[in-house]
């Protein structure tokens, strides 16, 4: 899925290039057969001068990427490149991905008033649509389901609804052809906010792990001398018990109750169900949890509840626990089964 914090970073950095007084390029991946090693929807960005951010491959296809995209900042035209990662012969790199992909690249110039647009509507930190006509021609952005800025009269009613119609359940950026023409639809949504209910020294790798893999992470804790920048300098800090958090202000976040202490764990909990939860994870057993949720008059059935949070991975240490979390956490981001990729043809498919 694209997020739009990626983007937003790579827009950043773009920024900082113009004023620097360098010519840039926007480098997406619009389209994946097979195997490889990011999805439709990453970025990265390239200056003239071969400055860059993010990454596309494995490092493979960078130095490669660039000579294309000097070319498109040169000629100020957007071009299509596609890399066939079985054909060891040619690329002389053993890549294995055994899969194809296609990456635009497109030359952002600080006086095109619709990139100016887009940056500035990244920065806004809300779900966005972005719609390009490959490899040139119509550019549009809306929001949610309503146009914003580009050329929205002159995209066509199909494109439009496949938009629409997939805008929940879209999950990695796609290709929509009508009448011969291709048009790349992004969906950019802001990152998942992860609430940690306890600051212990074993939320420490849980909050660490999951910030390196997009979450926005919050720890909620009432104790300053754990709740604090030195231990979850990644974190936002919310210094108070859970009975004394607007659950407002924390809704449609995912959850994790890890305070070890179950009179706390029991007020996180309700705190998290009335928060109209994305996800709610639960450290330790579950007839544990059974009880606290019987305490606070609710179930199992009472939200997205997962208890015992992590996959049974036989962690012992609290890294390895906190692997174990944070690899349900991304399964059931990505709705996927957490299952081994052993036997699959297709990793991505």
């Amino acid at each position: 899925m694209s997020r739009i914090d990626e983007a937003r970073e790579v827009f950043a950095r773009i920024e900082q290039a113009w004023l620097d007084g360098e010519r840039t390029a926007l480098l997406t991946i619009t389209q994946v057969q097979g195997s490889a090693y990011r999805l439709p929807g990453a970025k990265m960005m390239m200056t003239e001068t071969g400055n860059m951010l993010g990454t596309l491959s494995g490092g493979c296809l960078e130095s490669d990427l660039y000579g294309w995209a000097e070319k498109a900042i040169e000629e100020g035209e957007p071009r299509l490149v596609n890399y066939d990662l079985s054909e060891n012969e040619l690329w002389s790199l053993g890549i294995g991905c055994k899969g194809t992909m296609e990456v635009a690249i497109f030359p952002i110039r600080s006086e095109d008033p619709f990139w100016r647009s887009v940056r500035k509507i990244i920065a806004q930190d809300r779900a966005i649509s972005l719609v390009l006509e490959l490899p040139t021609g119509i550019r549009c952005v809306f929001d949610g389901k309503n146009p914003m800025v580009g050329d929205i009269n002159e995209l066509p009613d199909l494109v439009v609804q496949q938009l629409i119609n997939r805008i929940e359940n879209r999950t990695r950026a796609e290709i929509a052809v009508v009448g011969g023409r291709r048009f790349y639809i992004d969906t950019m949504r802001p990152n998942e906010q992860l609430i940690i209910c306890g600051a212990g020294h074993d939320a420490i790798p849980v909050a660490e792990l999951a910030a390196k893999c997009g979450f926005r992470v919050t720890i909620l804790d009432p104790r300053n001398e754990f709740n604090g920048v030195k231990r979850f300098p990644k974190a936002k800090h919310l210094v108070v018990e859970p009975d004394e958090a607007d659950p407002e202000q924390l809704a449609e976040s995912w959850w994790l109750i890890m305070n070890h202490l179950q009179v706390r764990d029991e007020a996180a909990l309700r705190l998290a169900l009335q928060a109209r939860p994305k996800y709610v994870g639960v450290l330790g057993p579950s007839s544990r949890t059974r009880e606290m949720l019987q305490n606070i008059g609710a179930d199992m059935n009472s939200g997205p509840i997962r208890a015992p949070i992590g996959l049974d991975v036989g962690a012992e240490t609290i890294e390895e626990v906190a692997v174990s979390i944070v690899s349900e956490l991304l399964a059931a981001r990505s709705a996927r089964p957490g299952q081994p990729l052993h036997g699959k043809e297709k990793i991505h498919s």
